[in-house]
């Protein structure tokens, strides 16, 4: 198999497809304190300090090949409207014009990727989990995973697909379910949400350690070619202790209340984004195992406590 991951060099442009999301930004700062030259693109590309900025398009094929033109290495962590006929249109599109153009130019790319395509999973999941959507969006997901790793058994590509489970950090307010719908309700002195069952565990990837293991993920040839699930603590709490640990950080009461099937399902007749997670409700109703053991060897990497990770981003909202 041809490998281009030699291509990663110590002066080497570093592009990050998908800039202005918490993923774009833990790993930018990580690229940029290791004295990366970086390049973010996105339709509507908003200055960093010490980064380069370029506006694109990337379901435009000659956008995608200008925006990665140059480039050592690339990250696609593109974090497209949470609606699967969005997914639909624009994710194969993306794919292909990313694919392409890495191919062409002989850049390693790295794939931000969720855990969709693996549906209810009984047990840890891990790289070796087959493929198993029960969901559209799960669908879209597999397909264009599978676009990836058939490029590169071909020999045509070289690229990591890099999956976390749903993530929670700092500045994740827009993002993170554990953000949004517990630490944020928490600090304002609202009631907390918990999607589903309260009393099965759920991991979630802290989004600092996602950035760190992504730029370890590039920096390593020998990582390339591969599926990895980035650094996350095992075993994970439950909804319930979630919401207590939350509060004990805040200093609060932990009130919170759950939200089922049915309450989502009615809800999303008004809401177009809280209906498209009926269909994921599985996630949260079944224990949700993200084993990310195989990156921890490798690495040498110990993930974040979700106790150090909430008081961090508590010291944020209060700082």
């Amino acid at each position: 198999m041809t490998s281009t991951a030699s291509n990663v060099s110590e002066s080497g442009v570093y592009t990050i497809l998908g800039a202005g999301g918490i993923i774009a930004k833990e790993l930018t700062s990580v690229l940029l304190e290791n004295g990366k030259q970086v390049r973010l693109v996105s339709r509507k590309a908003q200055a960093v300090d010490g980064a380069g900025v370029m506006a694109a398009d990337i379901t435009d094929p000659l956008q995608t090949r200008r925006a990665i033109s140059g480039s050592s290495v690339v990250f696609l962590v593109v974090g497209l409207t949470y609606n699967h006929k969005v997914w639909q249109e624009a994710w194969p599109k993306i794919i292909q014009n990313v694919i392409h153009a890495c191919s062409e130019g002989g850049i390693p790319l790295i794939f931000f990727d969720n855990v969709y395509m693996y549906g209810l999973v009984d047990g840890k999941m891990t790289e070796d989990t087959p493929f198993n959507p029960r969901s559209k969006k799960g669908e879209v997901r597999a397909l264009i995973a599978g676009k990836i790793m058939d490029r590169v058994k071909e020999g045509r590509l070289t690229a990591t697909i890099a999956r976390a489970a749903d993530f929670y950090g700092p500045g994740a307010d827009t993002t993170g379910i554990l953000n949004m719908m517990v630490i944020d309700k928490l600090a304002k002195g609202q009631t907390a949400n918990w999607l589903g069952n309260d009393h099965v565990t759920h991991s979630y990837t802290y989004t600092p350690d996602a950035g760190k293991a992504l730029y370890m993920l590039a920096s390593d040839p020998s990582a390339y070619n591969q599926v990895w699930h980035l650094p996350t603590k095992n075993p994970a709490p439950n909804g319930k202790e979630y919401v207590e640990m939350v509060a004990a950080a805040l200093h609060t009461k932990p009130k919170y209340m759950k939200l089922g099937s049915f309450m989502i399902k009615l809800a999303g007749f008004f809401n177009t984004t809280i209906a498209e997670l009926h269909e994921m409700m599985y996630q949260t109703t079944h224990p949700y195992i993200f084993d990310s053991t195989k990156f921890e060897k490798h690495f040498n990497f110990t993930p974040t406590s979700y106790e150090d990770g909430i008081a961090e981003i508590v010291k944020k909202i209060k700082a």
